[in-house]
């Protein structure tokens, strides 16, 4: 059995959910502690659990100790079978992230899959529903897989509600260069507003654009009103020929409209700028598939800690060497081999 602690390296959720995943994958079993430490309310929150739940599911697996607010728990793979699966997580926490946490062992599994994940579908902290379907999905279809998402129904903090329906194909996983990303194709400043003021969105677009050159076309406003909500969220976009880069921001209360459109706007245009393939976020989402194919490689920014706390949980489930290698431009290569 592989113990972990969980408050190595950044200490939050990822830790739980890339252990989930390869112990689907290889068939091991393993026990985590001081599950989130580094996080204000440790423990398992509700849609940890839901993941947990999800990868039982999914994977015949076991679980002594999985409860809201549990530090500690021990997980027993069984064998992932395809199939038809509705995963709640009951409040707003992300849909997103406890995708992550079972789409890997759905990837190889024996079939199709259909998935059906209600919650939070654009949550603070983490991948918003439209990162989901244009950034990461379609890299995964180089990698071999097929998988499509639907957004149903948008789901905001922090009433959730929302619902998203994924589709698996799997297939054998093959080593991927993800190096250049090409041209730049376009960009595009989105906001989806439920249940809130109009100058809300207003206010972030202007602030976004005050540091973006980017066309009047580029920009729209979106009143969403099936989202459950109240709740907003700014999101922009950079399609090259070979990615497309969504950097978002979820509008919360205490922080000021204007911050939220200056700092996501800073944000896309250090990642335009850098020249680098793979954002913080999406340099996350690789690790797990190009370690389950063998091999592969991405450029990125700087690795965040969420990175390389993943890189390191990686290696206790897999014989692989994964290398952080700083280029001369100042963009890193990561190397897995």
């Amino acid at each position: 059995m592989i113990i972990i602690d969980g408050a190595e390296g950044e200490g939050g959720g990822q830790i739980l959910r890339t252990a989930l995943s390869l112990s689907l994958v290889t068939g091991q079993s393993f026990r985590i502690d001081n599950i989130r430490a580094n996080r204000s309310k440790p423990g398992l929150m509700r849609q940890h659990l839901t993941a947990v739940e999800a990868a039982c599911a999914i994977g015949g697996a076991t679980v002594e100790g999985a409860t809201i607010g549990a530090s500690s728990l021990v997980f027993t793979p069984g064998r992932v079978k395809a199939g038809d699966y509705t995963f709640a997580v009951g409040t707003a926490g992300s849909t997103g992230l406890v995708l992550q946490a079972v789409l890997p062992a759905l990837l190889q599994a024996d079939g199709p899959s259909r998935l059906v994940l209600e919650g939070g579908t654009h949550a603070h902290a983490a991948p918003p529903f439209d990162f989901t379907a244009d950034t990461l999905l379609p890299l995964l279809a180089r990698l071999g897989p097929a998988v499509t998402a639907r957004l149903v129904r948008p789901g905001f903090h922090p009433v959730g509600g929302g619902r998203v329906e994924v589709t698996v194909n799997p297939a054998p996983l093959r080593p991927v260069e993800f190096v250049e990303r090409g041209a730049l194709r376009g960009v595009r400043g989105r906001v989806l507003l439920s249940n809130l003021p109009a100058n809300i969105a207003e206010r972030e677009v202007a602030a976004a654009r005050a540091v973006l050159d980017w066309p009047d076309d580029a920009w729209s406003v979106e009143d969403v009103p099936d989202g459950r909500g109240p709740g907003n969220i700014l999101m922009l976009s950079a399609a090259f020929d070979q990615v497309t880069e969504v950097v978002s921001a979820v509008g919360r209360i205490g922080v000021r409209a204007e911050d939220i459109g200056r700092q996501t706007a800073n944000r896309v245009a250090g990642y335009i700028a850098s020249g680098a393939f793979a954002g913080p976020y999406l340099a996350d989402q690789l690790l797990v598939p190009l370690a389950l194919a063998g091999g592969g490689c991405f450029t990125t920014v700087r690795p965040t800690p969420h990175t390389l706390t993943a890189a390191g949980v990686i290696r206790r489930f897999l014989e692989r060497d994964i290398r952080f290698d700083v280029r001369e431009e100042g963009t890193h290569l990561v190397t897995v081999t």
